[in-house]
C-alpha cells in the first residue's frame, strides 16, 4: 500500500498553504492525498496527521474515518466540503474543530514533521462517534487494520 501527495513528495517541505492562516502564506487548505494497493478485504480507510515534534505533543490536525474503499484520493482543500469522499467523517482535531487543522508551529521552535498516516480497515466504518477521539479511533481500529502507509512533510517557522 501507498500514500503520496501531489503537493510535496515524503520527507520534504508542505508549501505554506496547507497550514493555518495565522502563519504567513498559510490557507488551510488540507492535503492532497492519493493512495492505491490496498490489500483485498479492505472496506474502508482510516486518515490521521499527526505532528510528532517534541514541543507538540503528538497534536492531531486532521482524523478522517470511514473513507470507503473504493476511494483512492482526497483534494486539495476537500476538508469541510463535498469534495470529500462520499460516506467519509471528518472528526474533531486536538484543536476542538471538525475537519483538516494546519500546521501552526510556535516561530523558533524548528522544523516540525507532520505525519500522514492511512490504514486499510476490514470492516465499512468505526464504530466512533462524531465526537470521537484519535484514542477512540485507535482503539475501534484494533484488530482490523489490514495495511497501513505513511508520509512525512516538514514545517516550521
Amino acid at each position: 500500500m501507498y500514500l503520496e501527495s501531489s503537493a510535496y513528495r515524503n520527507g520534504t517541505t508542505m508549501p505554506a498553504r496547507f497550514a493555518t492562516v495565522q502563519v504567513a502564506g498559510g490557507a488551510g487548505h488540507s492535503v492532497p492525498l492519493a493512495w492505491g494497493d490496498a490489500p483485498l478485504g479492505t472496506r474502508s480507510f482510516v486518515i490521521a496527521m499527526i505532528d510528532h515534534h517534541p514541543i507538540a505533543h503528538e497534536w492531531l490536525h486532521w482524523l478522517v474515518v470511514d473513507v470507503p474503499a473504493s476511494a483512492s484520493e482526497i483534494p486539495e482543500g476537500a476538508s469541510g466540503t463535498a469534495a470529500m469522499p462520499a460516506g467519509a467523517r471528518e472528526l474533531p482535531n486536538r484543536a476542538g474543530r471538525i475537519g483538516y487543522g494546519g500546521p501552526q508551529p510556535p516561530v523558533g521552535s524548528g522544523v516540525h514533521d507532520y505525519e500522514v498516516t492511512i490504514s486499510a480497515v476490514d470492516v465499512p466504518a468505526l464504530d466512533v462517534g462524531a465526537d470521537g477521539t484519535l484514542e477512540d479511533v485507535t482503539a475501534a481500529m484494533r484488530g482490523h487494520v489490514l495495511a497501513s502507509a505513511s508520509m512525512v512533510g516538514l514545517f516550521g517557522r
